[in-house]
C-alpha cells in the first residue's frame, strides 16, 4: 500500500462528524486535513477535539489545494448544492446519506463528475462491512439457491422519544424511508442487484407528535411527510422484496433483513450497522444457525472514502458510488410517487452491484 496519504476535507461539522473522524482514522491512508461548517466556530471546536490543522468557512477549504476528496456531511437539503460546488472546486466527492432529496438532483451530480472526470460516492457505506459481505459471499456461492424473495422492517415508534432536536424527521427531507430506507435498499441492491419496478402505499397515521426527549420535551411537531411505508420491489434479477419503514409502531420482534432461495433463507444483520451476524436456513431444517465470518470486523463509517481514495490510486470503480447512491434515491422516491399516481413506478436508472470485498482483506485497508 501506497504511503501517500489521501487528503480529506469535512464539510458539516455536527454530531454525524465524530463518527467520520474516528472511522477514517482507522485507515491509515487516509487522512482529514480540514473541516469546514457554516459555523465557523463549530468548526474550530471540532478541529481541535480532533487535531486537526485547519478550520474556516466551505469556501475557504474547497480552494485548499491539499484537498483531494470532500466529505459532505451537511443536512440533507444541502447536499446537492455542497457536491457540485465540491466538485466545481475539482475535488472528489463523498456524501452522506440521503444523496440528495430527489433523483433529479442526485442525476445532475453524477452527471457533473462525469463530466468533470471526478468521482462521486455516498453513503451508506455499512453494506461493506463484515455483514453484508458474508451474507453477499453466501448468496454468490449458492448457499441458499435461486434468491426469490426479500422481507425488511425498520419499525419503531418515532426520534421523538430520544433525540434532543427530532423535528427534522417529520419535516420535508425526513420520514423513515428518507431517514433509514438508504441503508435497507442499498443493502438489498448489494444482494440482490438492482431494482425495476417499485409500488408502495404510504400513511402519517398522527397529524402531530409531543416531543418526550429533552431539552423540548412536551413541544408539539407537525408533520409534514408519511410516517408509514410499505414498499414493494421488483428486482431485475426477478426477485420480489418487500419493506415496511415506519416510525408509527410499537417495537416488535420482526426481522433486519430476510432473504430467501430455493434452498434455503438467509436472516441478514441490522443494515445500519457493519458488522453482525449471519443465520441461515436450509432446505429441511426448521431452525437458523449462525454462519461463521470469514470478512474483517471493525469497519465504520468512512469505510467507503477509504474504498473510494483506494480506488482513485487503483483507476478501479469505487463500491459505494454515484450511480448506485441515484439508483437507492429513486427507488425511495418511487415509494411515495407510486401511492401519490396509484400505480407502479417503473425506474430509469439502475446500476451494477457493488464488487465483493475479498473475505481475507484487512479491516484497515482496501485493495489498490
Amino acid at each position: 500500500m501506497s504511503e501517500v496519504r489521501t487528503q480529506l476535507g469535512l464539510i458539516g461539522c455536527g454530531k454525524i462528524s465524530a463518527a467520520y473522524f474516528h472511522g477514517c482514522a482507522a485507515y491509515p491512508a487516509l487522512e482529514i486535513a480540514g473541516c469546514a461548517d457554516l459555523h465557523v466556530g463549530l468548526a474550530q471546536q471540532v478541529a481541535a477535539e480532533h487535531g486537526v490543522s485547519f478550520a474556516g468557512s466551505v469556501d475557504e477549504l474547497l480552494s485548499r489545494p491539499e484537498i483531494q476528496i470532500v466529505i459532505n456531511l451537511t443536512i440533507p437539503a444541502a447536499h446537492a448544492e455542497i457536491n457540485r460546488r465540491a466538485l466545481a472546486a475539482g475535488k472528489h466527492v463523498y456524501c452522506e446519506k440521503p444523496f440528495a432529496l430527489t433523483a433529479a438532483d442526485t442525476l445532475a451530480v453524477i452527471e457533473e463528475g462525469a463530466r468533470t472526470g471526478l468521482r462521486v460516492g455516498s453513503a451508506p457505506d455499512t453494506f461493506l462491512g463484515s455483514g453484508i459481505q458474508t451474507a453477499r459471499q453466501l448468496i454468490d456461492d449458492g448457499a441458499i439457491g435461486r434468491p426469490v424473495a426479500a422481507v425488511g422492517f425498520m419499525m419503531c415508534p418515532g426520534h421523538e422519544r430520544w433525540h434532543p432536536n427530532p423535528a427534522f424527521y417529520y419535516q420535508v427531507g425526513g420520514g423513515p424511508m428518507l431517514d433509514m430506507g438508504p441503508y435497507y435498499v442499498t443493502a438489498l441492491v448489494s444482494l440482490l442487484g438492482p431494482v425495476r419496478r417499485v409500488s408502495g402505499m404510504t400513511q402519517k397515521s398522527f397529524p402531530r407528535r409531543t416531543i418526550t426527549s429533552e431539552p423540548r420535551r412536551g413541544e408539539e411537531i407537525p408533520v409534514e411527510v408519511p410516517t408509514h411505508y410499505s414498499t414493494s420491489l421488483e428486482f431485475t434479477a426477478g426477485v420480489m422484496g418487500t419493506l415496511v419503514m415506519s416510525f408509527d409502531t410499537h417495537p416488535y420482534p420482526l426481522p433486519n433483513l430476510v432473504i430467501y432461495g430455493s434452498e434455503g433463507s438467509l436472516r441478514v444483520p441490522d443494515p445500519n450497522t457493519f458488522d453482525g451476524a449471519v443465520e441461515i436456513s436450509r432446505r429441511g431444517e426448521s431452525e437458523f444457525t449462525v454462519v461463521p465470518t470469514r470478512h474483517a470486523l471493525g469497519r465504520a463509517r468512512g469505510s467507503g472514502v477509504a474504498d473510494l481514495a483506494a480506488a482513485l490510486r487503483s483507476g478501479r470503480p469505487h463500491r459505494a458510488d454515484g450511480k448506485l447512491a441515484h439508483h437507492v434515491v429513486e427507488i425511495l422516491e418511487a415509494a411515495e410517487r407510486s401511492h401519490e399516481e396509484s400505480r407502479h413506478i417503473e425506474l430509469t436508472s439502475t446500476c451494477a452491484r457493488p464488487a465483493p470485498i475479498p473475505a481475507d482483506l484487512p479491516a484497515d485497508r482496501f485493495e489498490d
